[in-house]
């Protein structure tokens, strides 16, 4: 098995740090919060088998820069359009999770013609009305509280510089389906990636743009993708809405669904279900 390559490249007004392997038909995978390009390392093998495989840290996250500005979803994929532009890729398989789905989304919306497929995984888009039903307070915390409380500003940066190992701990082990299935090995590697110096400040620049994401979206919204879109979604923890919200947002069928045994970690969690539904979803496209 060949290692993935790691490369650095300057877009627009920043540099992007990103994961390169096999060859093929471009392949595009972009991590959330709070991981950087590290979360796909488990699935990258098998598809770099039949494609090139291309997972980039997004603004903000791992090696890549990161800017004060520039966090609205719009702008993210407007990041990764330019890469794999100057890449040489003009059609691409695009595939997020979590934020990295938000700018997957923004991504085809803006640039359908560059987008063979899109896969999103374990996210509900802002502007839909899922993601803000889900942020209303349930008993025992069991909503997505964070969505709000890190939109904050100032707040939650003083609050959790210092503390990021505790409360990304919190994060991998209750969204999870097992609270072990992300080793203490990987959370140590993502918490060295947030504690570097800016880090804690620009993943939560993706919460405060949140509104801004959302009335993007909502134009989005209004032209329905026509490209083939799969949707999926970890039983413990979105379940079935990541698929309702691609399905207002296609004007044809949605493939997918839930995804037994997982929570929010897909890439931890069941790497080889992950791997083999792109590739059977690339292989029927």
């Amino acid at each position: 098995m060949t290692e993935p390559e790691h490369h650095t490249i300057g877009v627009k007004d920043i540099h992007l740090h990103y994961l390169r392997a096999g060859e093929g038909d471009p392949v595009v995978l972009l991590h959330g919060w709070p991981q950087t390009c590290g979360a796909w390392r488990r699935v990258i093998p098998a598809l770099a088998d039949r494609f090139t495989v291309i997972a980039p840290d997004l603004r903000g996250f791992g090696d890549s820069a990161m800017p004060a500005t520039g966090y609205d979803t719009d702008n993210v994929a407007d990041d990764v359009h330019e890469l794999t532009r100057r890449l040489g890729f003009e059609r691409v398989h695009l595939v997020g999770h979590d934020w990295g789905a938000v700018a997957a989304y923004s991504y085809a919306s803006q640039w359908p013609q560059a987008v063979r497929t899109l896969s999103i995984f374990e996210m509900v888009m802002p502007g839909f009305g899922i993601m803000e039903g889900a942020m209303a307070p349930q008993p025992g915390g069991n909503f997505l509280w964070h969505m709000g409380w890190q939109s904050v500003p100032d707040i939650p940066f003083a609050l959790l510089q210092g503390r990021e190992e505790l409360y990304l701990r919190w994060f991998f082990q209750h969204y999870a389906y097992d609270p072990e299935a992300v080793s203490a090995e990987d959370i140590a590697v993502y918490v060295r990636a947030m504690t570097q110096v800016g880090a804690l400040r620009a993943g939560l620049e993706y919460y405060k743009s949140f509104f801004v994401s959302a009335e993007q979206n909502e134009r989005h919204k209004q032209r329905p993708l026509e490209i083939p879109v799969a949707a999926w979604a970890g039983e413990a923890c979105l379940g079935p809405l990541t698929k309702q919200c691609m399905e207002l947002a296609t004007a044809g069928e949605v493939q997918g669904g839930v995804i037994e045994r997982c929570g929010h970690w897909i890439g931890e969690e069941r790497p080889d279900f992950v791997a083999a539904r792109l590739l059977e979803f690339f292989g029927e496209e």
